[in-house]
């Protein structure tokens, strides 16, 4: 009788944490979008930008076979001054769009798999690290798959 009673608390209290997991996931997804895709990809509010960013975080890359580290205030600025020379938002065959493919949770870290297209063509493949702060989620590092680079 006790092991019944153990399995019907596990099957009530399951779908609690899925859910619960589920909507982490979803806000990891909108904080990706907002301010890393519609924010640095298509010339987005800066607002936006560092509304998602923490301001420790840092783009990691390889040039030749050596580390490179880009702080978020640096890519920022860069973005402001492009955003100076060409106001413009992104024509419909410019603007970068995003899929999920991989999104997972364990307590306050999360790492998200995203992939980026313009017109059609996949772009980047990203690898986000994320911490869940009083305010939400924050995007803390990227590394990253350039496909242009062939």
């Amino acid at each position: 009788m006790n092991n019944y009673k153990l399995l019907l608390l596990i099957f009530l209290i399951l779908p609690v944490f899925l859910f619960a997991q589920d909507t982490e996931k979803e806000a990891i997804k909108k904080v990706i979008q907002t301010s890393y895709v519609d924010g640095l990809q298509n010339k987005g509010p800066v607002a936006d930008i560092e509304a998602g960013f923490h301001p420790g975080f840092e783009l990691l890359g390889m040039r030749n076979g050596e580390l490179t580290k880009w702080p978020i205030y640096s890519w920022i600025s860069y973005h402001e001054k492009k955003l100076a020379e060409d106001p413009e938002p992104p024509k419909d065959n410019e603007k970068v769009t995003a899929k999920f493919p991989m999104v997972d949770v364990t307590g306050n870290a999360g790492i998200a798999k995203v992939e980026l297209f313009r017109d059609g063509e996949k772009i980047f493949t990203d690898y986000l690290s994320l911490y869940k702060f009083e305010d939400g989620w924050k995007i803390v590092s990227k590394i990253y798959h350039d496909h242009r680079e062939k």
